[in-house]
């Protein structure tokens, strides 16, 4: 059964055979126009083939127009993608402006009937504009309605974007790429493996964005991305990646082109070198582990042992099956973060490292930071202002801690409440 093609400006379609779109998100300040401008610029010169952005409110749409008219002025035809959250009017005011919308339609409304509303009007909009929508659901941020029937799982995740796709037909609206992401990577697979069933069943398959939300910075980040994405592209089950890094965005993108070179059947472009054997490794024996096909890997990268040990144990981490060391949870900011993230990320990774077994977040912001760091034991997550608030499990222990602080009272906590 063929995927549907969905048209992303004039130049790009998502779900032709044999191309995995790599794309990537700005983590600049979308009302500092000028820096968002120069980073789209660099993302799409190292190969980016679609930009997300996020648009906040309201007033952030007359900024998403201008840095679309002046990348375009420029001869950078790159698609943009609005990223918004909660509000169906922001979505609306940007779908004439951008080729592609991020949204969450569950969370337009707390009443489910008056979000379903909001949602087709948004499509009635996006189709008279051309405009294409990505619904992206996480694990952790689905509406209260489908977690009373489902609770807070794969099949909620999976029940919860079929009821929205097939809305989407009802309005014969067909421009829509879907995404289920999570920072565990076994509840990422199960819930895009149950969704691609569910659109088999019903005829009609749209194009799936691949994604490890929230997993991290560094080679855990890199192996963690790699293992869900590639089980799922050795399935055929994808058609446009995001690797998602708590670093600058222009990191992403070497990791997502591996991906979709190496799943398209393409010569891998990057050299050897020791990224390029974390990610060989990750794709060749992570899948494996995930699925139970096989326990234990045994590496010889040349690199010597210690480092063939280290690795050993990353994928294992990565995979779920054997726990050495902590599991970060982090997102990889964007416009909405109002702190310096990669650096307390770094702080709290340094002084929590001996916490085998636990799971600690690190999220930019309240959008989504409560919600996603679901699996988390603890949290610490930014407010704006020079704040963080600080949870134990989805509850908050402390709310307007100052950032200077915030990491010695998240410690205080751990080791109060062990």
């Amino acid at each position: 059964m063929e995927t549907l093609k969905v048209r992303i400006g004039n130049n790009l379609t998502i779900g032709e055979p044999g191309h995995i779109v790599v794309q990537t998100m700005c983590n600049t300040h979308t009302s500092d126009v000028e820096a968002t401008v120069a980073q789209c610029r660099r993302l799409a010169a190292a190969g980016a083939e679609m930009i997300r952005i996020t648009v906040p409110g309201m007033k952030d749409v007359p900024c998403i127009r201008e840095i679309h008219e002046k990348l375009r002025s420029e001869g950078i035809e790159t698609p943009l993608v609005a990223d918004i959250h909660f509000s169906s009017e922001t979505a609306i005011a940007v779908a004439g402006i951008v080729e592609k919308v991020r949204i969450n339609p569950g969370n337009f409304h707390p009443d489910h009937e008056i979000a379903r509303q909001k949602f087709a009007e948004l499509t009635k909009v996006c189709r008279k504009n051309g405009t294409a929508i990505r619904i992206g659901l996480n694990h952790g941020s689905l509406g209260k309605y489908i977690t009373d029937l489902y609770g807070n799982t794969p099949l909620a995740m999976a029940k919860a974007a079929m009821e929205w796709l097939r809305l989407c037909v009802e309005n014969d609206f067909l421009q829509v790429v879907v995404s289920l992401k999570s920072s565990n990577t076994l509840v990422m697979v199960e819930a895009y493996r149950l969704l691609y069933g569910m659109m088999q069943e019903e005829g009609l398959i749209f194009p799936m964005h691949l994604g490890v939300t929230e997993a991290g910075n560094g080679d855990s980040g890199r192996i963690k991305s790699c293992i869900g994405i590639a089980t799922l592209l050795e399935e055929g089950i994808g058609n446009t990646v995001r690797v998602s890094l708590t670093e600058d965005p222009e990191a992403e993108i070497p990791v997502a082109r591996y991906l979709a070179e190496r799943y398209s059947g393409l010569p891998v472009s990057m050299p050897p070198s020791r990224e390029r054997v974390i990610l060989d490794a990750a794709c060749t024996y992570g899948p494996s582990l995930l699925m139970h096909r096989t326990d234990e890997i045994h590496l010889d990268t040349g690199f010597g042992r210690e480092f063939d040990s280290y690795l050993e144990d990353e994928i294992l981490q990565a995979a779920r099956r054997r726990f050495y060391r902590p599991e970060y949870i982090a997102c990889p900011g964007c416009g909405r973060t109002m702190y310096n993230l990669q650096a307390a990320f770094e702080e709290v990774k340094a002084r929590t490292s001996h916490l085998k077994g636990m799971v600690i977040a690190v999220m930019g912001c309240i959008v989504n930071g409560p919600g996603e760091m679901a699996d988390a034991d603890w949290g610490y997550v930014g407010e704006g202002n020079g704040k963080v608030s600080i949870y134990k499990k989805n509850v908050p222990v402390a709310r307007h801690v100052p950032e200077s602080e915030a990491v010695e009272k998240l410690l205080a906590f751990i080791e109060v409440r062990q």
